[in-house]
């Protein structure tokens, strides 16, 4: 019996960082205080695969409908994902984990760095992960306020029910956003801090297998794994650009660089920087098709996509200790600022906000610094740890916080900034062992403190309050911050050689939402040579956000926004809730594979049990003394359902031919206190590349998405039937794609391609509800903005690209 002796990773790991960064002095101290990393004593055996060097390969192959490619794949896992190459620090073996083993679940794909180049986004990497089964991109909320700016939304969860990492580690700059009452947000999303050409691959897990990772992920994971440093000088320069047929939609233009090599025998660096400019859409690209308009109302038109400047530099330095044991250090630094079109939260007929087109109106800034601690002990043990502090700055013109104005410039040349800082630690330990059977044990801590100040978002007040529980006008503080605690085990259970067996056990606690203890279990079942039966069940929880439990935070509405009481609607106010529980869901998948000769074909059902989802509040919890103006806070709704079906389907037409797809169908998406849909999502999602390697040099490409229609939400925010334009529906469309790309030499590549063939556009009307005059008995007296019911976004038409690849 081999006994790994416990290891305080978290404390070696916290003076680390103190040392390379002074800055993070205070965080340390935060968590000196509360949290202590050690690894139980465990017995060890192990299930492994020979690998002579650390710079050997495992094939990880491309399921649920990307192309089947090889790209690196590792065993060193951060919350059961993978972190990016363990490089040298390596012993003989390598440790099969059980998150390994959760990754083969029935709601796991990969995105290779070849299926990348072969299609590359045009701006963000939402563009190719949207391609996955079960993944779309959506608002933020179903009010098609933001409309354009779409995130990734897996299986129906929304955008906020998305944890993104980059190397395992969580991205959190969007919670750096205020958050609307109808529960968006302006922004593009996390997904876009890191260049498409600096991706080794992105792993997309949806249900169960995402469940373990905690706060955030009830919907899915989204893991941008980056390429790793190595002792082989080499390096990259690339370039994008496009040019729609459209002159009134935005056009790209990107380059791109990396280095990377050994600066001694046990010191390598990897080294890259991007500059991507994104030109906004013309102010007047939805002017024909808007919804209808009256008054004052009648010059106001929905904006189009917003463009973006991205400036990215990071450098990671790895410190090969010995053979076995590894520590990078990461350094990077990121700007985003957009190229505003007019965007607004109801309404852009502000003089100041059409002064506006064309410039930059908010930028956002992050910094990340990491230090990770890799180490491959006896018998398999693998270990890794790391800590990472990261801050964004989020910087713009201030915003209404009122009814009609909420979203709209507030005054010419004011700026507020939101600064969020967050720091996380994070230690696990994989260890094998034979117990009756062969097994390998995950063992984990994770602790994170996260701290915003938002003085902008706090600076309304009321004008009269009664006692208002929560509420201090005297205490109008704009700090909130948050401190979390986590445990994780996870077990994968060789039961036979076609039965594998994973569960899964989580414990969090959040500072202001309580604890939470969350199970998971998947079966693998292998079902003679051919077909395999996977199933998963696990219960997945989300904290509240730092603006939903902040009783300063507040927004006002003069009746317009407020919810229908006893049929009348009068002003209100919407405040934070320090009592909110965390959101959970219990997700559930089966699935069945087939594989043979290179065929591939599956189905998996998934349902999503969905409790205490936080909303704006329905029923006040006060008014204030004058008696005209009710109070709600934000409220755990019971219960929803989401419940769908993912299939695909891979042909090997010939040894150089392949056909692949992949379907999505949404079965339900239900509020069950209020009936209506949760999300506005495509009826079913339909993804079809076919792939031909015609000569060594030559590689072409086309695609199909096809997406079903669109129903709008049956009920406005304001509790009343939709009717009208707000029952507008998206009728189904098909974007069809083609691309080749030709190695010029074994260093020098070119692809070229057009986008949406058949020039197959879609326009934003509006938001999806109407805007209008509130009449006493709180009907609308005039309807002044016609709502767009599901057209709230622009889909680009034709648009050709090239990218020039050259390596070194």
């Amino acid at each position: 019996m081999i006994t790994l002796r416990p290891r305080h990773y978290l404390a070696t790991l916290i003076g680390l960082s103190c040392a390379a960064f002074p800055g993070l002095n205070w965080a340390a101290d935060t968590l000196a205080n509360t949290t202590t990393a050690t690894t139980a004593t465990t017995a060890t055996t192990a299930t492994t695969v020979t690998n002579k060097t650390a710079a050997n390969t495992a094939s990880a192959t491309t399921t649920s409908g990307s192309s089947t490619t090889s790209g690196t794949s590792t065993t060193s896992t951060t919350s059961g994902t993978s972190t990016g190459d363990a490089g040298q620090a390596q012993g003989d073996t390598m440790v099969v984990t059980a998150a390994e083993q959760t990754r083969q679940a029935p709601g796991v794909s990969v995105i290779t760095a070849e299926d990348i180049a072969k299609r590359p986004p045009a701006n963000d990497l939402s563009d190719i992960i949207r391609t996955q089964p079960g993944v779309n991109l959506t608002g933020n909320s179903s009010s098609g306020q933001r409309g354009n700016n779409r995130q990734i939304d897996i299986r129906g969860m929304g955008p906020e029910n998305t944890l993104i990492l980059v190397d395992g580690k969580p991205v959190s700059s969007r919670n750096a956003v205020r958050y609307g009452w109808r529960g968006e947000r302006d922004s593009r999303g996390d997904t876009n801090w890191v260049p498409s050409d600096m991706v080794e691959r992105i792993e997309v897990l949806r249900g169960p297998a995402a469940a373990r990772y905690g706060s955030g992920a009830m919907g899915g994971v989204i893991n941008i794994i980056t390429k790793q440093p190595g002792q082989e000088w080499h390096g990259s320069w690339n370039t994008y650009f496009n040019a729609p047929v459209h002159k009134a939609e935005g056009a790209t233009k990107r380059t791109d660089f990396s280095l990377s090599g050994g600066l001694s025998d046990n010191l390598s660096l990897r080294l890259y920087g991007n500059l991507n400019k994104t030109q906004a859409d013309a102010a007047d690209i939805n002017e024909p098709y808007k919804s209808a308009r009256i008054g004052s109302y009648a010059s106001s038109v929905p904006a189009g996509r917003e463009g973006v400047l991205n400036k990215d530099i990071n450098g990671v330095l790895r410190w090969d200790i010995t053979k076995q044991q590894s520590l990078e250090f990461e350094v990077g630094s990121s700007r985003q600022g957009n190229i505003y079109a007019g965007d607004t939260q109801n309404t852009n007929t502000n003089n100041y906000v059409a002064s506006n087109y064309g410039k930059e109106t908010n930028r956002m800034y992050r910094q990340n610094y990491a230090v990770t601690h890799r180490g491959f002990w006896d018998s398999g043990v693998s270990s890794t740890s790391y800590l990472q502090y990261e801050r964004t700055q989020n910087t713009r013109i201030s915003e209404g916080l009122a009814g009609g104005t909420e979203g709209i410039f507030s005054s010419a040349g004011d700026y507020t900034t939101v600064k969020l800082d967050t720091l996380t630690a994070h230690s696990e330990v994989n260890i094998p062992f034979e117990a009756y059977f062969s097994q390998t044990a995950t063992l984990g801590i994770e602790a994170s403190d996260q701290r915003m100040t938002d003085p902008g978002s706090t600076s309304y007040d009321m004008s009269s309050t009664g006692v208002i529980a929560g509420y201090n006008s005297s205490n109008r503080s704009g700090d909130i911050k948050a401190h979390t605690f986590a445990l994780f085990a996870e077990d994968n259970v060789e039961l036979t050689q076609s039965t594998m067996l994973t569960p899964a056990l989580r414990f969090d606690y959040h500072s202001l939402a309580g604890s939470k203890v969350s199970p998971g279990l998947n079966l693998s079942q292998g079902l003679g040579d051919d077909f395999t039966l996977k199933m998963g069940i696990a219960q997945a929880y989300k904290a509240p956000n730092l603006y939903q439990v902040n009783p300063n935070y507040m927004l006002y509405s003069r009746g317009q926004g407020c919810y229908l009481i006893n049929g009348a609607s009068n002003n209100c106010y919407l405040i934070g809730n320090e009592e909110l529980k965390a959101e959970t869901s219990v997700n559930k998948e089966i699935g069945l594979e087939f594989k043979r000769n290179g065929y591939q074909a599956g189905v998996t059902y998934f349902r999503n049990d969905y409790r205490n989802k936080i909303e704006s509040g329905l029923t006040p919890v006060g008014i204030t003394t004058n008696g005209k103006t009710n109070v709600y806070r934000w409220e755990n709704i019971p219960r929803a359902v989401v419940e769908g079906l993912e299939g695909t389907l891979n042909v090997p037409v010939s040894e150089s031919i392949k056909w692949n797809n992949n379907i999505t169908w949404m079965l339900r998406s239900k509020n069950k206190s209020t009936g209506d849909i949760l999300s506005v999502t495509p009826e079913f999602t339909l993804n079809s590349t076919l792939s031909w390697q015609a000569t060594d040099d030559l590689s072409l490409q086309s695609t199909l998405t096809w997406y079903g229609r669109q129903k709008p939400k049956k009920y406005n925010y304001r509790g009343m039937a939709a009717s009208g334009d707000e029952l507008n529906e998206l009728s189904p469309y098909a974007v069809v794609g083609t691309s080749a790309t030709y190695a010029i030499t074994k260093n020098v590549s070119v692809t070229g391609g057009v986008s949406n063939l058949f020039d197959k556009r879609q326009f934003r009307r509006g938001n999806a509800s109407a805007g209008c005059t509130v009449a006493s008995d709180g009907s609308c007296s005039a309807i002044n903005i016609a709502g767009a019911g599901a057209a709230t976004y622009n889909e680009s038409g034709r648009t050709f690209y090239m990218s020039v690849n050259t390596h070194f």
